[in-house]
Order: structure tokens, then C-alpha cells, then sequence
């Protein structure tokens, strides 16, 4: 089995910044693309930021700017750099990461527990 533990969260106020952090362990192989997700009361769960193995990013429009992803291969921890904080951000916060075990030649998509993230004054 593989585990995602996200740290990180908090309350921050308005133009402050954050930096979340997501570990992986078990039985991993390879990890391929990593991703954070995030779910604001009363929305979907939303796409923020990916990045693969060989470090390319995607980001939704609404942090371009602002966020950064980034990861550690070596450490098997994926990071979000959350930088001018706006209270449209709270939400929890879902770490993704897509997963080859030892052993196997499956690759499974894990999700962590989620982290709350909430910005106000």
C-alpha cells in the first residue's frame, strides 16, 4: 500500500503565504505525475497544480502567479508554494499522486487525507 500525508495547512491572512507539503511512502516503485487539488465549501473538487516526473507544471488560471509547484523525487514529497494568500483560496487541500508499486505493473492514483487552508483576517 502507499500513504499521502499532507502538512502545512493553516489560517493565514490575506497576502500571506503558505507552503504545503506531501510525503509518500509504502511499496512505491515509481511515482509519475504529481498533483494538489482543492475543495472550497459547496464546489467541486478543482484541478490546481500538476507536475510530472521529468518536472513539467500545469496550473489552473486562478493561481497562476501566485502558487508553485515543485517536488523532491528523492524524497518522494511533492510541495505547494502558496504566496499572496486570498480568502477565494480557502479550501481544503488534496494531495494526488499517480503510483507504481513494487511488484506490480500497475499504476494506481492515490489521494491524501486533505489539508485545510484558510485565509482571512
Amino acid at each position: 500500500q502507499v500513504q499521502l500525508v499532507e502538512s502545512g495547512g493553516g489560517l493565514v491572512q490575506p497576502g500571506g503565504s503558505l507552503r504545503l507539503s506531501c510525503a509518500a511512502s509504502g511499496n512505491i516503485f515509481s511515482i509519475y505525475t504529481m498533483g494538489w487539488y482543492r475543495q472550497a465549501p459547496g464546489k467541486q473538487r478543482e484541478l490546481v497544480a500538476t507536475i510530472t516526473s521529468g518536472g513539467t507544471t500545469n496550473y489552473a488560471d486562478s493561481v497562476k502567479g501566485r502558487f508553485t509547484i515543485s517536488r523532491d523525487n528523492a524524497k518522494n514529497t511533492v510541495y505547494l508554494q502558496m504566496n499572496t494568500l486570498k480568502p477565494e483560496d480557502t479550501a481544503v487541500y488534496y494531495c494526488n499522486a499517480a503510483v507504481r508499486s513494487r511488484f506490480t505493473d500497475s499504476i494506481n492514483r492515490y489521494w491524501g487525507q486533505g489539508t485545510q487552508v484558510t485565509v482571512s483576517s
